[in-house]
């Protein structure tokens, strides 16, 4: 156990339960996806930390679980359920835990100030030589980081969480419990949708490698007509985003209809793999992301890409899976599909896997095979580092299982699974494909 320990209070980025106060103005999927980027914010900066300083750094979630937390925010720290109770009694049980398994001094924070930085915690932490309670004080009455060197459970207990008056009881019991107290400088919270402007301007400070860098979203195109311009139009008006089109010989349009809505459009033989090889030759930024055409990017995609692409020992990413069709029987597919990409790091290829130019051209690009080109791309980079799943889906067209049928096409699905870890051929799982799949 070492000494100091840093503990990160945050929440699994649920629609609907996250940042609720600002689904009025952002949405149920908007205001997840804030929390979302908050946390990978602080965590960036928490990591930081925990490297420069020797601190153990420790994740205490609400909502989710310890593997998808996990999965979502990578290894190198421990996972915690906070429990039960308000506020108070979770950051106590925080506290406890940490003072009982050793640790000399205790600093925690949550993730809703986009001011909170390594530089800030690591003077919380350097408070605590000194002092027996740190606290950073929120412009809104509250506290955004408390450190303590020694338990202190009365502090928690009968609080008026949520009020503009939790700092100034927080003192006050402090003096009566005759600690020592060091403040920080103060700093504004996000807790409403007018400090929204607050998060954009403090976001700007994380000190992600790839932060600001371009993607590239490259589309395989084999007559998708009827979807390709709306997806061009949507990716378009995301800043940073370049559109590239690989067509495999559609006769319905497709192509042209691509050049007219503004993507760079190429045309190449037909086969998933040679055409988005071709796309990421093709393609001008640091950052490929590959997308089929009946599938739509979540809000906030960008960002998220960015930040995961930057964590710790993360090669590769993609997205949860939603269907584009009501039903319990695609409900379950879903759930499936999410916690075996969750478990074994195995996304399909409709979850838009994304990774850095660099880390694709090293990895030899995407197999130029008849099926499975992207199970077999992606076995391949899980050998040179972990394929993280954003909690965020991207939304995917129900036809293939409406065509064949829900049981059918699964079945079919993993039955090429099982040929591909047999080692069966792509060509013949292409021709058994083609016999049984019509």
């Amino acid at each position: 156990m070492q000494t100091s320990v840093l503990i990160v209070f945050t929440r699994w980025p649920e629609p609907g339960k996250s940042k609720t106060r600002f689904i009025p103005v952002l949405g149920a999927d908007g205001a997840a996806d804030l929390q979302r980027q908050m946390a990978l914010h602080a965590i960036s900066h928490a990591r930081e930390v925990a490297r420069r300083e020797q601190v153990a750094l420790e994740v205490r979630f609400a909502g989710g679980t310890a593997d998808g937390m996990r999965e979502w925010l990578g290894g190198g720290m421990d996972y915690h359920p906070q429990g039960e109770g308000d506020l108070g009694a979770r950051m106590e049980r925080a506290f406890r835990d940490a003072f009982s398994r050793g640790a000399e001094r205790v600093v925690l924070v949550g993730t809703d100030c986009p001011g909170l930085d390594e530089a800030v915690m690591r003077a919380a932490f350097a408070a605590l030589r000194g002092k027996d309670l740190v606290l950073g004080p929120a412009t809104d009455g509250g506290y955004w980081l408390i450190g303590l060197r020694r338990p202190a459970p009365a502090l928690f207990e009968d609080m008026p969480w949520s009020t503009d008056s939790v700092l100034e009881r927080t003192l006050d019991r402090a003096r009566s419990l005759s600690l020592s107290v060091h403040t920080l400088e103060p700093l504004p919270d996000v807790d409403r949708p007018e400090d929204l402007p607050i998060w954009e301007e403090g976001k700007k400070r994380s000190p992600s490698r790839l932060s600001g860098e371009n993607i590239s979203v490259v589309i395989p195109t084999l007559n998708e007509a009827p979807h390709i311009a709306s997806r061009i139009s949507e990716l378009r008006g995301v800043s940073g985003i370049e559109v590239v089109v690989v067509d495999g010989g559609s006769a319905d349009g497709t192509l042209d209809r691509a050049l007219a809505a503004g993507a760079r459009a190429y045309s190449s033989p037909p086969g998933r793999g040679r055409q988005m090889n071709l796309g990421a030759a093709k393609a001008q930024s640091p950052i490929l992301l590959f997308l089929h055409a009946d599938t739509r990017l979540p809000q906030g995609f960008a960002e998220a890409v960015r930040r995961t692409l930057a964590m710790e020992g993360v090669v590769a990413g993609a997205f949860e899976l939603r269907i584009e069709c009501a039903g319990r029987g695609l409900r379950l597919i879903e759930r499936l599909a999410n916690a075996r990409s969750r478990r074994l790091q195995m996304p399909y290829g409709d979850q838009a896997l994304f990774l850095t130019a660099e880390a694709f051209g090293q990895s030899g690009g995407f197999p130029e095979i008849p099926l499975m080109e992207d199970f077999n791309f992606v076995r391949r980079l899980r050998r040179r580092g972990r394929i993280a799943i954003v909690p965020m889906p991207v939304t995917t067209s129900a036809r293939r299982w409406m065509k064949r049928g829900i049981f059918r096409q699964t079945l079919l699905n993993q039955m090429l699974i099982c040929g591909c870890l047999l080692g069966v051929s792509p060509d013949r799982l292409a021709l058994w494909y083609g016999r049984t799949g019509s």
